[in-house]
């Protein structure tokens, strides 16, 4: 350990403290459980909206067409992950040098709860309501990504570093489970029926009306909703870095200084930059398999809100406890070989889900496609998919969780929020390019199934890159 961590130092360029990530001492329970809660509050906005319930009703309803929608979303989302990529590095070094990060998680949530709000408008028959709804997608995405940047950055003076692998996993495991009881609230109020209420004939649940998909539409603002009930622990309770004192101007020009002064001599971090660069193609490939499975099921089965309802529960169900065994298997056998278990787990999971058309399996078996009125679930074609989930459920969360803890083992602790920056900024540097070449390839070739081969290729060169990261205290 001891030497792993001198060689590390000397990457290091002069003056950057050769002290542990972590403190000596964890924070209170209660500090840590709080910060777990961050992901309780902010993880319902990536399950119910960019995956599993508001993205397919977008694509298919709003829009009216799954290939048209697909396209677009991709587009939205590129556009998204530029903005973040170009932003996040500045901000995190900005709140290195000014100290504290909860100013800044503050502005970014009420950010992300305004952008939920304005998918109610997010009707059929609309069109003049669209600007408006990807105004709310885009200025959501952005938020969102900037708030995970800061709250990491809490991370490493939370935990030691033997356990910070634990804590990340705890996080998740939080997220996940908040994300399954948001997905079981959309299936009660938009579809009753599943637990024995019968509402008056074209309502669902709360008086919302069927016709004008209000029981969809509501989504962004009840996610808005639960955001800012659930993450006040994390406000009240996580400890902040005391702040620097100094004027904001002097400190955001610091912060500019030093982004473009690490970025010059990011050779110097020669370790920690072969596993950006590993993260960014990996969780490239991740990002679009989690962002386009919910599309991809509804364009082939026509599955509507209550069938991706149930497959992103099934998938929750099995990512909780996957993610906290990553957080074991994090700590006992490093985060580095955490992650390649999780790129096998969903790049398996990606090549079943490529297998699959509504007419045929493993590549072109023929089973019947899904009859209408059939019961939930019932064609072959569905069933792969929903085995293929299940391993996509396994290795999304540790693939996450682990890479989050690795960036705190590899940063000097001075500069933990800048290379939570840049790490933001290797997840969305090319991010857009995932969504961006599945929206231009369904645009051309006419066919949703071209997005999880472009996720296979990510997800390969991820893991091939990864192999050079050399990780302190563990081969």
């Amino acid at each position: 350990m001891v030497a792993a961590v001198a060689k590390d130092d000397a990457e290091r360029p002069a003056g950057s403290p050769a002290s542990p990530t972590g403190p000596q001492a964890p924070a209170s329970w209660r500090a840590r459980v709080s910060w777990a809660f961050f992901d309780w509050a902010n993880q319902p906005y990536f399950t119910v909206i960019t995956t599993f319930i508001f993205a397919p009703y977008f694509t298919a309803r709003v829009i009216g067409d799954s290939i048209e929608g697909q396209s677009l979303w991709g587009f939205v989302q590129a556009f998204s992950a530029v903005l973040v990529a170009l932003g996040a590095p500045f901000l995190g070094a900005i709140a290195d040098a000014g100290g504290r990060r909860k100013p800044w998680l503050l502005g970014f949530q009420a950010m992300l709860a305004f952008g939920c709000g304005l998918l109610w408008l997010a009707q059929p028959g609309q069109p003049q309501l669209l600007p408006l709804v990807i105004v709310g997608l885009v200025l959501a995405n952005v938020a969102a990504e900037y708030s995970i940047t800061f709250n990491n950055a809490l991370l490493p003076g939370l935990e030691t570093p033997q356990k910070v692998g634990w804590l990340s996993g705890l996080g998740w495991g939080m997220g996940y489970l908040g994300g399954l009881i948001a997905l079981f609230g959309v299936l009660i109020v938009s579809q009753p029926e599943l637990i024995g209420i019968t509402p008056p004939p074209g309502q669902a649940l709360l008086g919302l009306q069927r016709a004008s998909f209000e029981a969809e539409r509501i989504i962004g603002p009840a996610t808005a909703l639960w955001l800012a009930v659930f993450v006040v622990p994390m406000f009240l309770f996580t400890p902040d870095r005391p702040g620097s004192g100094r004027p904001f101007t002097e400190v955001a020009r610091e912060g500019f200084r030093r982004v473009i002064g690490t970025i010059r001599h990011m050779r110097q971090y020669g370790n920690l930059l072969r596993f950006l660069i590993a993260f960014m193609i990996y969780y490239d490939g991740l990002v679009a398999v989690i962002g386009f499975g919910g599309i991809y099921a509804a364009g082939i089965f026509g599955w509507g809100t209550t069938e991706l309802g149930i497959f992103g529960i099934l998938l929750n169900v099995i990512a909780i406890p996957a993610v906290i065994a990553g957080g074991w298997l994090d700590d006992r056998f490093g985060s580095k070989r955490a992650v390649q278990f999780a790129i096998v787990a969903v790049a398996l999971g990606t090549l079943g889900i490529l297998s699959i058309t509504a007419d045929s399996i493993f590549f072109g078996m023929a089973v019947a496609p899904r009859q209408p009125g059939a019961s939930l679930f019932s064609a072959a074609g569905e069933r792969l998919f929903f085995v293929s989930a299940a391993l996509l459920g396994l290795g999304m969360g540790p693939m996450q969780a682990a890479s989050r803890t690795l960036v705190a083992r590899l940063s000097p602790p001075d500069m933990v929020g800048e290379f939570y920056g840049i790490f933001s900024l290797s997840g969305r540097a090319t991010t857009f390019l995932a969504p961006l070449l599945i929206g231009i390839a369904t645009a051309v070739f006419h066919t949703q199934r071209i997005a999880a081969a472009i996720v296979l290729a990510f997800l390969a060169i991820g893991f091939v890159l990864l192999w050079k990261v050399r990780e302190p205290g563990h081969t």
